[in-house]
């Protein structure tokens, strides 16, 4: 996952605002009480929240399984002139020296966790990397909209030029769904056709807040997105905050 994808991948997400998103993460930690130095950003990618945080002077370290991505991140970041640490990890291994004081994974990173036991190992490490006070803030895709929006429909796009089909397969006894991407990146007067198949995990909300509290987690609280309004069943994104005790 996120080999040539990664080439495209900024191209095809233009249209995400990431200043809103770093924003609505900084009104996450005021609404919170938590005033961070050290942050850590989980499934970093391309570092589109992992740069902007830097910018706005916090002290970030990056972490993505995927090189590919992280070597974009890096780019960006010098072109920024920020001071990032991007480390190329597994996020359900996390193996970090020192403590933060939050913890953001930002974009579906959870989703990609497919086993609920590994979802509650990697919550009990973040746990243990977490200063006391610190901050846990996380998104997902809801099960609803990987169930019922994505499910098993077949999806065509073009963007600049860009052209790519998503076919998706979702397993409902695992709540599991399959993706998979080709794309047809233009070439010269050809186009370069590639593929590459992406698994999520559609997690329930309950299920989540009930492992952050197993793990030792408080205040517990999660969100609509880029609101503070108690989630509906349809919304496609959520939002979760975390305190360590």
């Amino acid at each position: 996952m996120y080999k040539e994808f990664s080439n495209i991948y900024d191209t095809l997400m233009e249209d995400v605002n990431y200043n809103t998103w770093t924003g609505y993460i900084i009104q996450l930690f005021k609404r919170h009480d938590v005033k961070p130095e050290k942050i850590l950003d989980l499934a970093c990618g391309t570092g589109n929240i992992t740069v902007p945080l830097s910018k706005l002077g916090f002290n970030v370290c990056g972490v993505d399984i995927s090189e590919s991505m992280l070597t974009i991140a890096e780019n960006k970041s010098r072109l920024n002139r920020c001071n990032i640490r991007f480390i190329h990890q597994d996020i359900r291994n996390l193996n970090l020296p020192g403590k933060f004081d939050a913890v953001t994974c930002a974009c579906d990173g959870i989703n990609y966790i497919l086993k609920e036991d590994e979802l509650i190992s990697t919550f009990l490490r973040i746990y243990d990397i977490l200063n006391q006070g610190g901050i846990l803030i996380f998104d997902i895709s809801s099960y609803f909209k990987l169930r019922f929006l994505l499910g098993n429909n077949t999806l065509f796009e073009e963007k600049n030029d860009i052209c790519y089909c998503w076919e998706n397969e979702f397993n409902i006894d695992s709540s599991i769904i399959k993706m998979r991407l080709n794309f047809f990146v233009p070439k010269g007067n050809l186009y370069h056709r590639f593929e590459e198949i992406h698994y999520q995990k559609a997690y329930k909300k309950d299920f989540i807040i009930n492992s952050l509290k197993a793990c030792g987690f408080f205040s517990i609280n999660c969100y609509e997105s880029f609101a503070f309004n108690e989630p509906k069943e349809t919304n496609e994104r959520i939002f979760f905050t975390a305190k360590k005790q």
